[in-house]
């Protein structure tokens, strides 16, 4: 009985053995073809956007006494480079300072990059994937979402498609294109690809002259996404694509910051408000942001223990939505718009994406009550420079915006802060015009336009259209002359 099993556990093996190198070359031959499939795959996604992607050079405008801003190649034989002046910039030996990469976003010339590469006063150039040079202008840019559009002259270029950041998930594959000292001298977009490794990241907070808290974008609150990807000097403003060959990223250099990992590459998503913001930077007009006017301070440790979520406010500003639909100290805010919240900066990105005079759903806990309130929201002031070359034509003279666009230093609350409710702010005043002439000035707060009360640019500027006689308008604040009459004209 024995010797009966070994032979038929011999005869088995026996058996088995021929078959024993065909599955294992089977399983090769699946794991090259389905390598093979994602070369292909990469390469298919690279050839359909690189010829969307553009190099960037920056040339800072000349000021007497600055040295030339730029740098010349050495010899390779050893001879002194020419100090004669600026070479043309298709000549070779000619390298700008600053570089930076850009996505086609329009067949009419127009190019999508990063707000922090536009650097002070400069002159731009654009080279497409064809080797044409262009020089370029500031279409519209926006310091707070670090999006910015350049105009340009060329024609027939090709757009990139966006996709949908919102769908991500970790460990998704993602290409990254730039390198735009390779795109300046050949052409060549360089490619590297990787992983989505994080989302969600928050840009550290920097130094910032325009603001105090060291968080002047809406990445600082937690919006970028983290690939492992390699993103080459200067590729900021380069695409991050998925391997469906759309755009889910815009990528920003922030490896070299001190606090994140020098291997990882980071990109602003293309959600909802990053689509919002190109389309209104396309079209050179102010990108607006809505402001509720809080002061949100992260819960006490016992009170995160005990099971309570949200945040707390802290205080509420004078004259803001917040103090107009009667927030108070102490509540604490556990949701907006259904998306719960857990600290201060997801409150503060939650509110600070939206579009100015969004009704907003606040869901909040006042002395252990649940609550709503649906709170419209006024304009964030943002600080640093806008790029704006499409805006409304002045009325007679003057334009307003809103009174939280405008901040009061000598605010009386807390950190100097403080607004006007229910009037628009006068903003520009040109000289010899009918509101110069009647005295009305940058700063002053117009709260009717004869009797009708105005608080937002809208109510205003229906309350003064098709009026063509003189018109009166109340200031705020002004006991001696409250009332100025502004005659017609332009």
């Amino acid at each position: 009985m024995r010797s009966s099993r070994s032979y038929l556990g011999w005869t088995l093996i026996l058996a088995l053995l021929p078959l024993a190198p065909r599955a294992v070359h089977a399983q090769e031959v699946s794991g090259l073809a389905l390598a093979a499939a994602m070369e292909e795959t990469l390469v298919d996604v690279i050839a359909r956007n690189e010829v969307s992607v553009v190099a960037i050079a920056r040339i800072r405008r000349q000021q007497p006494g600055d040295a030339l801003n730029l740098e010349l190649r050495p010899d390779p034989f050893g001879r002194p480079a020419a100090t004669i002046g600026p070479p043309e910039l298709t000549d070779p030996d000619f390298i700008p300072n600053e570089y930076a990469t850009g996505v086609v976003v329009d067949r009419r010339g127009l190019i999508l990059t990063a707000y922090h590469v536009l650097g002070e006063e400069s002159d731009y150039y654009v080279r497409t994937h064809d080797g044409k040079f262009y020089q370029a202008w500031i279409k519209g840019a926006d310091p707070r979402s670090d999006l910015a559009v350049l105009a340009t002259e060329a024609v027939d270029l090709e757009p990139i498609t966006f996709g949908d950041a919102a769908v991500l998930k970790k460990g998704r594959f993602v290409v990254a294109l730039g390198n735009p000292y390779a795109i300046a001298r050949d052409g060549q977009v360089s490619a590297s690809w990787g992983i989505v490794s994080n989302l969600a990241r928050k840009a550290p907070p920097v130094p910032d002259v325009t603001d105090s808290s060291g968080k002047p974008t809406l990445h600082h609150y937690g919006t970028l996404i983290q690939t492992d990807a390699k993103l080459n000097l200067g590729t900021s403003g380069g695409p991050l694509l998925s391997l469906d060959g759309k755009m889910i990223g815009l990528t920003v250099s922030l490896a070299a910051i001190r606090g994140y990992e020098t291997a990882a590459g980071y990109a602003i998503p293309v959600d909802e408000t990053f689509r919002r913001v190109v389309r209104t930077l396309k079209q050179g007009r102010e990108v607006e942001y809505g402001f509720l006017g809080i002061q949100p301070s992260n819960l006490r440790p016992q009170e995160i223990r005990s099971g309570i979520e949200g945040i707390r406010v802290d205080w509420v500003v004078p004259g803001t939505p917040a103090a107009r639909y009667g927030l108070q100290p102490d509540d604490i805010v556990t949701a907006v718009d259904g998306h719960a919240i857990r600290e201060a900066d997801s409150f503060v990105l939650q509110v600070g994406k939206l579009p100015v005079e969004s009704v907003t759903r606040l869901s909040l806990v006042r002395n252990g009550r649940q609550r709503t309130v649906d709170v419209t929201l006024a304009k964030y002031p943002v600080r640093g420079k806008q790029v704006i070359t499409s805006r409304p034509d002045p009325w007679r003279g003057m334009r307003i915006d809103y009174a939280t666009a405008v901040v009061d230093a000598k605010g009386p609350a807390r950190g100097g802060l403080a607004f006007v409710d229910d009037a628009v702010t006068v903003t520009e005043v040109q000289e010899g015009t009918p509101a110069w002439q009647s005295g009305l000035r940058p700063g002053m707060q117009v709260s009717h336009v004869g009797r009708t009360a105005v608080r937002t640019p809208k109510e205003f500027h229906n309350a003064v259209a098709g009026k063509s006689g003189p018109l009166q308008l109340r200031l705020v604040d002004d006991d001696e002359n409250p009332v100025r009459t502004v005659p017609p004209g332009t």
